[in-house]
């Protein structure tokens, strides 16, 4: 496995999906629940089922709906930002040189309204004694934010997060039917669930598939105990 450059693909690759989705899910949910959160807004149950309902349809829904999405010229991004932006290439090839950027976007529809949820709730819960108590000491909206409500947050954040990586780590069907059933051109789409799907199932190596499970399964355990370690290390603080 070591010596395998595919397996280096793929968890190269595996990385840099698990990465991108962090990076913009989590803070786009939490933008999303602190808009939804505010006091007075107006068809605010029709906004949370609106952000939540993509993450009721599966995964092969999602990779069907966005196929055609990522077309050249006929494709929706496509052809709006060449409408916005007329210098933008209407042949611009996603699913070509830009695979696992198409998949962040496919997944960040997906899943920032499920995400939105767990920080709404959290926020819901953050003590309005101590955010009426910072602001007669005058603290302004940013400081409020930083030093009252991300400390009540940061429990809910760390279980985003981890379930986050947990289910980018083990994303197959997404870039597998947007792919085509494929690691997309030149394996910039094959991840470590595929990887392990085309050698257990298609090659019929059951044995190496097996050891690409459990190099999966010790990384994603490393992920969870650090993440706890990290989480107790703040609350001893």
């Amino acid at each position: 496995m070591l010596t395998d450059p595919l397996f280096w693909t793929a968890a190269f690759n595996t990385a840099q999906y698990t990465l991108g989705s962090l990076l913009i899910q989590l803070p786009v949910a939490l933008i999303l629940a602190l808009l939804l959160n505010r006091p007075g807004l107006r068809g605010r149950g029709l906004l949370r089922l609106t952000f939540f309902a993509p993450s009721l349809v599966g995964l092969p829904f999602v990779a069907m709906l966005f196929a055609p999405i990522f077309e050249k010229r006929t494709g929706l991004i496509n052809a709006g930002l060449h409408h916005f932006f007329p210098l933008w290439d209407p042949e611009f090839a996603w699913m070509h040189q830009y695979v696992m950027s198409a998949l962040i976007i496919a997944a960040l529809w997906m899943y920032a309204g499920f995400n939105m949820v767990y920080f709404l709730a959290a926020l819901q819960n953050v003590s309005k004694d101590l955010l009426e108590a910072a602001a007669i000491d005058g603290a302004g909206p940013w400081q409020r934010f930083r030093h009252v409500t991300l400390p009540d947050i940061a429990p809910v954040a760390s279980f985003i997060t981890l379930l986050s990586t947990i289910g980018s780590f083990q994303m197959f069907e997404l870039s597998f039917i947007l792919l085509n059933n494929g690691p997309g051109p030149e394996n910039r789409g094959l991840t470590v669930m595929m990887y392990l799907y085309q050698t257990g199932f298609i090659t019929g190596d059951l044995g190496y598939a097996s050891a690409i499970g459990w190099v999966l399964a010790v990384t994603l355990m490393s992920i969870a105990l650090l993440q706890r370690w990290l989480g107790r290390r703040h609350e001893e603080r």
